[in-house]
Parts: structure tokens; sequence; C-alpha cells
């Protein structure tokens, strides 16, 4: 692949976003089957929500950093008080 001086800009704004994303494997708090989930590290001390990939349902996903600084994920159902 040949790059102009304009596009060499865009690859590297595109490979430094990818390097805050990491694959996390999470528990469906309804079927309970194991996904994996892609976790922006940006998106710390946030809270939202992504459907499930095989039940379709709603999860909720509290994004925190551990005592050590690793980002840390937990996922609760719908009703689930937190």
């Amino acid at each position: 692949m040949i790059l102009n001086y304009r596009q060499a800009p865009k690859l590297l704004d595109w490979r430094a976003n990818v390097n805050v994303l990491t694959e996390q494997v999470i528990s469906c708090p309804y079927c309970g089957e194991s996904i994996d989930v892609l976790i922006n590290a940006e998106d710390e001390a946030e809270q939202y929500i992504e459907d499930c990939q095989v039940c379709c349902r709603p999860i909720t996903f509290v994004l925190s950093r551990d005592d050590n600084g690793d980002l840390s994920v937990a996922v609760h159902d719908e009703n689930d008080s937190f």
C-alpha cells in the first residue's frame, strides 16, 4: 500500500485509537454465555449499555481501575442495583 502525505496522518490517528481498546471476556448476566467485548480504556469510570451478542438483552457495563491501575469491567442486568 502506498500512502500520500494526506493519508498518513489519518492512518497514524487510527492506530493510536486502536491502542486504547482492550479485549475482555465477560459473562452475560442473562444467558451466561462468555462473550468477547472491546473496552475503550479512555472510558474509565464510565457506565454504558451494550446488547449481548448472543441473547440481545441489554448489559450494563461499569468500568473502573483497580488498585494496581488495571482496567476493571463489571457487568449487570438492567434490574441489578449497583
